[in-house]
């Protein structure tokens, strides 16, 4: 595996100057020397004219992959005009930080359920020499990586769990699942020199098919959690009226009796729209 390393280059700026006063000199000396002379200045003056192709610009958060005939000879990352051997091949890689966002895609999750997910992750370069070289082509391959670890991410866990289980879900554990599709997706980018910075995600729905479906089972799940709070409210306010009656000594109830209050008062207690009955009669 080929990993960064800093490149042997120059300052363009003195070169530029150098090169300059060089090329003046060797063409004024092929000018105006004796004929042994000239051929010698000849060569000089084309050397250094080989030497202007030397120049290259490093621009802030960017660096340059130097190449001597196929070899990797390392990374340039000082911004500015720099200057290195004529023969180097330089390949600019940019070292910003960049969001990359998925297209929606169509899965099943841990149930079964076809659910439709995209997220957003951004990244940036670290290592160009991996970037380049380990890799055909890295913005691509961060494309389809990410894509494939989302899919996998979906399948793993359920849109939304029950009361009763105790697995993260996509919906309620977001910043959970955040961090492990964050995770899930650097291990595969780390062999392209890739640091991912963050992962969310940017869409999270049922497919169109199931959503209707989907949502009247959310509806019946609340109103039945509703109805369970109800209840479990009526009874601790029937067994604290028994209660009260009881010590103050309002009324003495037989079972019978308690029965049939329990169950009046449950059904005041519990019900939309009761019309409560006025009983002035007897159980007997």
């Amino acid at each position: 595996m080929t990993h960064e390393f800093k490149a042997s280059s120059g300052s363009g700026y003195v070169l530029l100057l150098v090169l300059l006063l060089a090329q003046i000199g060797s063409i004024a000396g092929v000018v105006l020397l004796p004929p042994l002379l000239k051929i010698l200045l000849g060569l000089i003056a084309i050397l250094v004219f080989i030497c202007w192709f030397g120049f290259y610009m490093v621009h802030p958060n960017q660096g340059k992959v130097l190449q001597l005939f196929g070899r990797y000879t390392g990374t340039d990352r000082e911004n500015g005009l720099r200057w290195a051997n004529p023969l180097y091949s330089k390949k600019s890689v940019s070292l910003r930080v960049r969001n990359f966002e998925s297209g929606r895609l169509k899965v099943n999750d841990a149930n079964g359920n076809p659910i439709e997910i995209a997220a957003v992750i951004v990244w940036r370069v670290v290592d160009t020499a991996e970037a380049v070289f380990e890799v055909d082509d890295y913005e691509n391959y961060v494309t389809i990586q990410s894509e494939a670890a989302l899919r996998n991410l979906a399948t793993s866990y359920p849109y939304e769990h029950d009361a009763d289980d105790e697995r993260l879900s996509l919906r309620s554990d977001s910043n959970t699942i955040s961090q492990k599709l964050r995770n899930e997706v650097q291990d595969r980018l780390q062999k392209a020199g890739v640091d991912v910075l963050e992962a969310r995600l940017s869409h999270l729905a049922y497919a169109p098919e199931i959503a209707q479906a989907m949502l009247q089972r959310q509806q019946a799940s609340a109103v039945l959690a509703a109805r369970r709070i109800i209840v479990q409210g009526a009874v601790g306010m029937v067994s604290d009226a028994l209660e009260q009656l009881s010590t103050q000594g309002v009324i003495e109830m037989d079972a019978e009796r308690k029965a049939a209050m329990v169950s009046n008062l449950l059904v005041v207690l519990c019900g939309d729209q009761v019309k409560p009955v006025i009983n002035a009669g007897t159980l007997y």
